[in-house]
């Protein structure tokens, strides 16, 4: 061999790119994952806001032990329910396990139904002012509807996207505006136009991470039947045939029942983001109004009721999902329901 033929610089395989599954809630996001993982030699990653509680399991579709020992999941039970823990926390933690899960070769799948979540993995997050204990001190005792009349005063904009009943990101704007004397709404719009990671409307954006988007496109009319089978199986698994539980990524304990024993555990405390998760404030509205005086519903008396008003926020939650999605583009769609979700996915990426 001559020395013009000779190539001493060895050639670098690319490294994995991402796989970002999206879709409402019950469409079959976690199972898909779970597949695609297998075919490819790739790990899953939860980006999903209470799954990373331990404990929270019924109510939170969390993917069961079994297949958790067959298929590794990351970003899931990683803190207390009693703990504090921000999308922050959760975007650092998923960037260092993609990057060591490519450099080792293998493909990360991310699948999970929390926007903010999606949203900071794939355009990055506006980082903000450092904290303010004694400020946050402040709001700690004020009812969540009252911040939320606070920020509506201040911010309208940033009213609009959170919600009542998300106390960690209402006292997050209320503190910004305190620190900075600017809405939170604003510095973010100022910082998405600085950025160099953002969401332009080319059909194909960058995104950060380089991935590849799959998406399960649901109709209404399939998707709210599926919705409601897993509010039951949550509350009421023994009325469920469990194969069709299984379908939806539900078994085992009833939610009412884990309810019970992490309150008595003293694993769920009032004034904590896990005591808000959906499903789980409707059980305690129903069960330990007192006790929990933030989960207060005025249509919920009983459990039946908490059973039937989580359907209903379900579907809502799951209407706006279906929304919020529209804004990601270069999405790969699959039409659901399909025969084959995991062949539409293969055959997706292979596009």
């Amino acid at each position: 061999m001559n020395a013009a033929s000779a190539d001493p610089t060895p050639m670098t395989a690319p490294l994995p790119r991402p796989i970002v599954i999206l879709g409402p809630t019950a469409g079959g996001k976690s199972d898909l994952a779970a597949q695609l993982a297998e075919q490819l030699g790739g790990e899953v990653l939860g980006a999903d806001s209470m799954q990373v509680y331990r404990h929270l399991d019924s109510g939170t579709a969390k993917p069961p032990p079994a297949l958790r020992e067959r298929v590794p999941h990351h970003l899931v039970d990683l803190v207390e329910p009693t703990d504090r823990f921000t999308v922050h926390d959760w975007l650092k933690r998923a960037d260092e396990t993609i990057t060591s899960l490519q450099q080792a070769g293998q493909t990360p799948v991310v699948v999970g139904g929390t926007n903010l979540y999606l949203k900071a993995l794939l355009e990055g997050l506006f980082d903000g002012p450092g904290q303010d204990e004694a400020f946050r001190a402040t709001l700690a005792d004020v009812p969540s509807a009252e911040l939320h009349e606070r920020l509506q005063a201040i911010d309208p904009a940033a009213a609009e996207r959170i919600t009542p009943a998300d106390r960690q990101r209402l006292t997050r704007a209320l503190e910004v505006h305190h620190l900075t004397g600017q809405p939170i709404s604003e510095l973010q719009q100022q910082w998405a136009e600085e950025s160099e990671i953002q969401n332009p409307k080319s059909e194909f954006p960058t995104y950060r991470h380089d991935p590849i988007l799959l998406g399960l496109r649901w109709d209404v009319d399939d998707i709210n039947p599926r919705i409601n089978l897993r509010v039951k199986a949550m509350f009421y698994p023994e009325k469920v045939d469990p194969q069709l539980a299984a379908d939806v990524c539900i078994g085992g304990e009833s939610l009412p029942a884990e309810v019970d024993r992490l309150v008595a555990e003293g694993k769920l405390q009032p004034g904590t983001q896990s005591a808000e998760a959906l499903g789980y404030k409707q059980v305690l509205a129903a069960k330990y109004p007192d006790q929990f005086p933030g989960a207060a519903d005025r249509l919920i008396k009983n459990l039946d009721d908490a059973f039937e008003r989580t359907k209903i926020l379900t579907r809502r939650f799951a209407k706006q999902q279906r929304t919020w999605l529209k804004r990601f583009r270069g999405v790969r769609w699959i039409e659901m329901p399909c025969d084959d979700p995991i062949g539409g996915a293969l055959e997706a990426l292979a596009e």
